[in-house]
């Protein structure tokens, strides 16, 4: 057995969830037994008891109980230091680059194309965590990341300077007090024109792996939506102003009410495709968010759609000039 160990977090790791990190570390150790351990408090970060899902911060030391010797040799062997970290070419600089929508002393905000993920997972070379070197201007500190958005949905992404501005935006998100609004195209029509929905939801694992669904124990979720224009009773373009931060919560709360995302085969299955030319990829784009800022005030970002999306929109006839706030009145 080893000896009890006290290991930094490096900024590579900044902001991943302990169970994450631990894996990393020590690749041989189930869930289970860190689960053990973080409820007998043999792992803590700074000497605090911590759960699975808390997330990490440069710096902090993370103590590690005695483990056998072949899980020590594993992080040995594992090259955890170098998680999530990406060789960066001009490329790769320019491309990050060309995604900013709004820079200041503390705040980056970024407009996420679809399809590129936000941290790295199972199979993924590229994504924006990997790229966060090619913000750092000439700033000494790494910038962070703040919140997370699906692979698959595009828009605006807030990225904090300094550890503690993201600290000041985590905790904004925390609280609730950020204004997020996304667009969606939906499969029909949803009757009302503008409703609340509200489905607890939980998290499951299925032989296709995890998903989200709708189950009356699980967590607290709740989303404004509003129809902006129709395609005969087709489609909708729908906006979505989600109240809590669930997985998936807009993707499974439309499916719900039965009118899925186009494109979101995973949760609205066959009825997510509509006929014709209409892109399959998934039609969900974080439009605007308004967040508390650093330095005082709030800040408000807006982000144009993706290029699929707005060929979309050009099909369908809608018109992104067209677009009223539909929930000033229940701010």
């Amino acid at each position: 057995m080893s000896r009890v160990q006290f290991i930094e977090v490096t900024e590579a790791e900044a902001d991943q969830r302990v169970d994450k990190w631990f894996k990393n570390r020590f690749p041989g150790v189930t869930h289970g037994q860190l689960e053990k351990f973080l409820r007998k408090g043999e792992v803590r970060v700074d000497k605090k008891r911590v759960k699975a899902k808390d997330r990490l911060e440069p710096g902090q030391s993370v103590r590690i109980p005695p483990l056998p010797e072949w899980a020590t040799q594993a992080f040995e062997k594992s090259g955890a230091v170098k998680v999530n970290k990406m060789v960066m070419s001009d490329h790769d600089v320019a491309d990050i680059r060309q995604m900013i929508l709004h820079m200041d002393d503390d705040v980056i905000v970024l407009n996420k194309p679809a399809g590129l993920p936000v941290q790295g997972g199972s199979g993924q070379t590229r994504h924006i965590d990997g790229l966060l070197d090619g913000l750092r201007f000439d700033y000494d500190e790494r910038p962070r990341l703040v919140h997370r958005l699906d692979k698959d949905t595009s828009g605006v992404l807030v990225i904090g300077r300094t550890r503690l501005a993201t600290k000041h935006l985590t905790e904004a998100f925390k609280q609730r007090t950020t204004r997020k609004i996304y667009w969606a195209l939906v499969a029909g029509v949803p009757r009302p024109h503008q409703a609340t929905v509200s489905y607890n939801l939980t998290k499951i694992v299925t032989a296709a792996g995890e998903k989200v669904v709708v189950d009356r124990s699980g967590q607290k979720a709740i989303s404004d939506y509003s129809v902006v224009a129709v395609a005969g009773t087709k489609a909708a373009w729908l906006a979505l102003k989600p109240l809590t931060g669930r997985t998936h919560q807009l993707r499974v709360h439309c499916a719900a009410i039965e009118h899925p995302i186009v494109g979101d085969g995973k949760y609205g299955g066959p009825e997510a495709f509509l006929e014709g030319a209409i892109s399959k990829k998934m039609h969900l784009h974080a439009k605007e968010i308004t967040i508390s800022h650093p330095s005082g005030g709030d800040l408000t970002v807006s982000a144009p759609i993706s290029s699929h999306m707005e060929a979309t929109w050009k099909l369908l006839g809608f018109h992104e000039n067209d677009y009223e706030d539909p929930f000033d009145e229940l701010l």
